[in-house]
């Protein structure tokens, strides 16, 4: 009886050990993008919610982000967001890297350093912007001293700070009721940066900075007009600017 039982367990063995490789070799073929969900979806199987709002979250009492959002509960779980939500993210480019005379090629990695008895200290910052294309937006900043911890932050943040918007058409070149662009001018401010966003007629793009575009984009904005005011290379406050003018469109 014992040896047959043996047997049964290094069958049960053998056979975990091949879904494993299995599994390993498939990682292997997938693309970047691919193995995120793939580890989303894990987290969010082994999710234990400590808030309040995880629980009913994850018990299925609240099933989404309206119910959250009309009854003015503070999400404190990026997990909570990722459940309701199919999210896609970006990183803007709010760094400079090094070149003759202040020269350098922008990008998303902004690095600064600090002065101590043993040397330089070097950190690592990042601003992200998450969306569903749909309505819901969010912008967040991170930084560490090391890159992927600093992504991972910003990342995290965004979601915490997730709005919904209002999208219309508020344009009077436009007769049609998709949501498309925004449902009347706003105007948005961030230290010395001053926005004005303006509906536009389909078919106009997004006439807007290079990096405002990645936010409009995961808001679901198609169509929109934009004049700026202010040190608008700036581009960490050229975003929350945009983002407070986005917000005040749910008002």
């Amino acid at each position: 009886m014992k040896k047959q039982e043996d047997k049964v367990e290094e069958k049960k063995e053998e056979k975990q050990k091949a879904k494993t490789e299995e599994k390993r070799v498939d990682r292997r073929r997938m693309s970047r993008e691919e193995r995120e969900k793939e580890d989303l979806k894990e987290h969010l199987a082994s999710w234990k919610p400590k808030t309040k709002l995880g629980k009913m979250v994850k018990d299925k009492k609240i099933k989404s982000m309206e119910e959250i959002k009309k009854k003015n509960f503070k999400i404190l779980e990026p997990e909570i967001v990722d459940y309701l939500l199919k999210l896609e993210s970006d990183l803007l480019a709010v760094g400079q890297a090094k070149g003759k005379f202040g020269g350098g090629k922008r990008r998303v990695w902004r690095q600064t350093q600090k002065k101590i008895k043993e040397g330089n200290v070097p950190s690592f910052s990042c601003m992200a912007v998450v969306g569903d294309k749909n309505g819901y937006v969010g912008l967040g900043y991170g930084k560490a001293k090391e890159t992927l911890p600093a992504r991972e932050k910003a990342i995290r943040k965004a979601k915490l700070n997730i709005i919904k918007i209002n999208r219309g058409c508020g344009s009077f070149d436009c007769s049609c009721n998709e949501l498309h662009s925004i449902p009347h001018e706003i105007e948005g401010k961030a230290g010395s940066i001053k926005i004005r966003l303006m509906p536009a007629p389909q078919g106009t793009g997004l006439v807007i900075g290079d990096e405002l575009k990645k936010i409009l984009k995961l808001a679901g904005i198609k169509d929109v007009y934009s004049k700026s005011f202010g040190h608008i290379r700036t581009t960490i406050n050229f975003s929350k600017a945009c983002i407070d003018a986005l917000e005040k469109l749910r008002k």
